[in-house]
């Protein structure tokens, strides 16, 4: 027996959650079965546990898009008994069982090694938000963005993503600028490596197709009326790399910053992402987050706590990462 969250699907449509006890034999058919020591919550998390979001696709679920472990049972030529692994995306939580359990069985060619330096906790800490925090980072890097170009602007900045895009963006040497609607966390986002703080009420309302430049580039996790302003105010040849829904999944902008400013935007996908480039991720994150961060990024809760953490994720009342030990 072991244990895990639980979703099913009431016959009003209605989303139930509950810690449960369940069997290895009811595991989905994979080809590696690995013991879970730490999982997260992530917003995707948050709505698939309250059912406010079309995320859970099969049903039974057992949620959690991410974890870390070690393999158990391999019958794949990947991976063998006693490798430490990381699991994002891939569906997991969504169309197949996920993380949020003390056992997960998935495909093998899903999995990417726990890069040496970066304990299961650290790896969580960081997680799904800071894996996709830096596919944004490289995203700007390809682009040619370097650190002497200007000042970056990081939406969404208490989330997950943003705590972290902040925290590797400062250390790669560039000036971030974090938006934020929590103003009394200013100090928590200095302390990440934030130049300055904006309230994000200065871009989260409708704005005209063009503003003042003044971003050399964007992360941007929230969507909406914030990545079309943000878009309208990057600079000349500027670059955004969009990840995120959290205001809206609408993209009420104009064509005016990309064919008169010649801006780039950049759709950042974390679930399909190819394995050579999570690789790349992963090891960039091993070793350019500092990861002396990760404390003030990141709380710990159990696996029992996350169904009540979930709602508090969706309202905007969780700061940075949240890291689920599933043994507790």
């Amino acid at each position: 027996m072991f244990k895990a969250i639980l979703l099913n699907r009431a016959e009003s449509g209605a989303t139930q959650a509950a810690l449960a006890d369940l069997e290895i034999s009811q595991l989905p058919a994979a080809d590696v079965r690995v013991r879970v020591s730490h999982s997260t919550l992530n917003y995707k998390d948050g709505l698939a546990i309250t059912g406010k979001g079309p995320v859970v696709r099969k049903w039974p679920m057992v949620p959690g898009i991410d974890f870390a472990g070690v393999v158990e049972h391999s019958d794949s030529p990947l991976w063998k008994a006693g490798d430490a692994v990381i699991l994002n995306g891939w569906g997991v939580g969504e169309t197949h069982w996920g993380g949020l359990s003390q056992y997960a069985s998935v495909k093998g060619e899903w999995l990417v090694a726990q890069p040496a330096g970066l304990t299961p906790r650290e790896a969580m800490a960081i997680g799904t938000a800071g894996y996709t925090a830096m596919l944004c980072v490289l995203a700007l890097e390809k682009h040619g963005l370097e650190p002497g170009d200007g000042e970056v602007l990081v939406t969404g900045a208490n989330g997950g993503v943003g705590s972290v895009a902040i925290a590797l963006l400062a250390k790669l040497g560039y000036k971030v600028i974090a938006s934020t609607g929590r103003m009394q966390e200013a100090d928590y986002l200095k302390s990440l490596g934030a130049a300055d703080i904006i309230d994000r009420a200065e871009l989260s309302a409708p704005g005209k197709p063009l503003g003042r430049e003044r971003w050399a580039g964007v992360v941007d996790s929230v969507g909406s009326h914030t990545l079309a302003n943000a878009c309208a105010t990057t600079r000349y040849r500027g670059a955004v790399a969009a990840c995120g829904l959290a205001q809206g999944m609408d993209f009420p902008s104009s064509v005016a910053p990309f064919i008169l400013r010649g801006v780039t935007l950049y759709g950042v996908d974390s679930v399909m992402a190819p394995l050579a480039v999570r690789q790349e991720a992963w090891a960039r994150l091993a070793r350019d987050l500092d990861l002396g961060k990760l404390g003030a990024i990141s709380r710990d809760i159990s696996l029992a706590e996350a169904l009540d953490v979930a709602p508090q994720i969706l309202a905007g009342q969780v700061r940075g990462r949240v890291v689920v030990h599933v043994d507790r």
